[in-house]
């Protein structure tokens, strides 16, 4: 819909028969830095370089949830005390924080493939580093190193996502996307359950070095080249203010059972958090070049999509935490075992995800997610009827159930939000994005792990209050067994049953997100993604940002689709 005089932006040619086109001049000097160039990249060639990234992302996520399994024996091992212990799984999580928020502009200023494949060999020499420590201190130090250019992986792998697949195909990529981003934290339990029960602990670092090389050198022959900015400058004050309240918020939820969360320290952290927060923003709407363009929330489609996933992450993290705490605790379970239960849930869930992305890209995303969540809130709610006597493989057909509705839900719930960006907001989104499911994973786990234990007070005391003054002491063993032994069993009994109360409770909770998620993924929008006309494009954007022939356009020579990896219309701050 070019009107006449209308004149196209460099590198870029318009004729009738086949619409616009791009000349490898106006993308990247390889000419391959936009997903469907003209005679070049396809439709279907993003597979390959997807797959190949999820590699590094999924060794990166995976070795969060894989520690944790890890943990006694290293506390066993270096003879530390279980809060000493827990900061190889805390540094991490601070370090990871931290740096996430940088992860837009490296992107911007180095380019997106060399930022990633420094990053995946940098994860290799952390996790070495880890393998080979010989202290606890030392470990901590590695785990430090090891997040540093871990944590920029996940964020690095969606902003590269973004550039190469068509939005067209977006659900379909994202739905590949999950099986590292959602699946690995699933499978964590179970390997490092293996390895450290039949293997050695410090093999759950050494198995990433081989396979970050291999990812590496495999990204350096299948990655399109993507080129930095060189004017792009970096926000120090955005940068602080973000990385002090990321990292005081992550340190509170993280300590707030040990140092009590009304304790000054705790209050202390919440409020420098909030603070520099503030800040924050303050600063990101003032300066010309932000670190993390927050304008990217004036998108309604992006923010309530990122709201919705906040919702099922928090579900998502607490179910993986309770479930083998149930089976463990309650019915004496070991941690291989456990992990085993939440294997073939995890399993389903990373076949559902490719499967309804491309059902998102045929209709949209609001039906398949209400779908999603209403299975999950349901499976959920029946998850609050578990006791002691519970078989595992009841529980695993109730948690098959509830992994299944988060895989047919999740993957069209973030795409309908990164569909509707304009190009150059992806690195700001990946980055957000990321931030937010840390976050809401940490304050999901903290916020219900206090709420498990006020619920064990309350329950106790109850039940406390209900036994009769007087009430017989049941006599366990021989003739001659202390008395005691009889107290402490029925004490301990109360208590399986209490611990197991108070979980249920969590678990009607749960439902409840779950069903106020359905509510909220009812705003979202039906239907494919729309085709936008050509001039709508932002004209702010560089032409080798503009859409390339990608062979398919045929009898629409005047629109663009904006699920191309640059159209998008500057959507108003209302719209989406």
């Amino acid at each position: 819909m070019t009107g006449p005089g209308a004149r196209p932006a460099s590198g870029v040619t318009t004729s009738p028969a086949s619409g616009p086109t791009t000349s490898p001049a106006a993308g990247s000097p390889s000419g391959h830095g936009t997903a469907g160039t003209a005679g070049g990249r396809t439709q279907t060639a993003w597979r390959l370089p997807l797959t190949v990234l999820i590699v590094g992302m999924f060794m990166s996520i995976l070795d969060i949830s894989i520690v944790t399994v890890a943990l006694p024996t290293i506390q066993n091992e270096f003879g530390a005390s279980t809060s000493d212990a827990q900061w190889v799984v805390t540094a991490y999580s601070l370090t990871e924080g931290v740096v996430v928020p940088a992860t837009a502009w490296l992107g911007d200023r180095f380019g997106l493939s060399r930022v990633y494949n420094l990053a995946l060999l940098g994860f290799a020499g952390g996790s070495a580093l880890c393998g080979l420590a010989w202290s606890l201190n030392t470990l901590v130090i590695a785990r430090i190193v090891q997040a540093l250019l871990g944590g920029i992986l996940p964020a690095i792998t969606m902003a590269i996502l973004l550039q190469i697949v068509p939005r067209d195909r977006l659900g379909a990529a994202l739905g590949m996307y999950g099986l590292g981003a959602v699946v690995a934290p699933a499978v964590g339990p179970a390997l490092g359950g293996y390895l450290v029960e039949y293997v050695d602990w410090r093999l759950i670092f050494f198995i990433n070095v081989p396979i970050s090389i291999i990812g590496t050198v495999a990204a350096i022959l299948v990655l399109p080249s993507f080129p930095g900015r060189a004017g792009r400058r970096f926000d120090v004050l955005g940068f602080v203010t973000v990385a002090g309240g990321l990292f005081t918020l992550l340190l509170a939820l993280s300590k707030g059972e040990d140092w009590h969360w009304t304790s000054y320290r705790i209050l202390g952290l919440f409020t420098v958090s909030a603070l520099c927060l503030a800040l924050f923003v303050v600063i990101e709407l003032e300066v010309d070049d932000p670190l993390l363009d927050l304008r990217v929330f004036r998108y309604w489609a992006y923010t309530l999509s990122l709201v919705l996933m906040s919702l099922l992450i928090v579900v998502l993290f607490v179910v993986a935490v309770y479930v083998p705490q149930f089976l463990q605790v309650g019915q004496g379970w070991g941690a291989l075992d456990a992990g085993l239960v939440v294997l073939p849930p995890a399993v389903l869930m990373g076949i559902l995800m490719p499967i309804t992305g491309q059902i998102y890209d045929r209709i949209g995303p609001r039906w398949p997610v209400v779908c999603g969540l209403a299975i999950a809130a349901v499976a959920t709610y029946l998850l609050h009827t578990v006791t002691l006597d519970t078989s595992r493989e009841h529980l695993m057909w109730l948690l098959m159930l509830q992994y299944g509705g988060f895989g047919i839900g999740m993957m069209p719930l973030f795409s309908a939000g990164l569909a509707v960006l304009p190009p150059e907001y992806n690195n700001t989104a990946s980055a957000f994005n990321n931030v937010v499911q840390r976050t809401a994973a940490a304050l999901g786990i903290a916020v219900f792990t206090a709420i498990l234990t006020l619920q064990q007070a309350q329950l106790m005391a109850g039940r406390a209050a209900l036994l009769p003054q007087g009430t017989p002491v049941p006599h366990l063993g021989p003739p001659g067994t202390p008395e005691w032994t009889g107290l402490y069993a029925l004490y301990h009994e109360t208590e399986l049953r209490v611990f197991v109360g108070a979980i249920n409770n969590v678990f009607i909770m749960m439902a409840g997100l779950c069903a106020l998620g359905v509510l909220g993924a009812l705003l979202l929008r039906s239907g494919r993604t729309p085709m936008v006309p050509a001039e709508t494009i932002s004209a702010a954007q560089p032409a080798s940002a503009l859409p390339p022939d990608n062979g398919q356009m045929g009898d629409q020579p005047r629109l663009v689709p904006s699920a191309t990896t640059a159209s998008r219309p500057e959507t108003p701050p209302g719209g989406g």
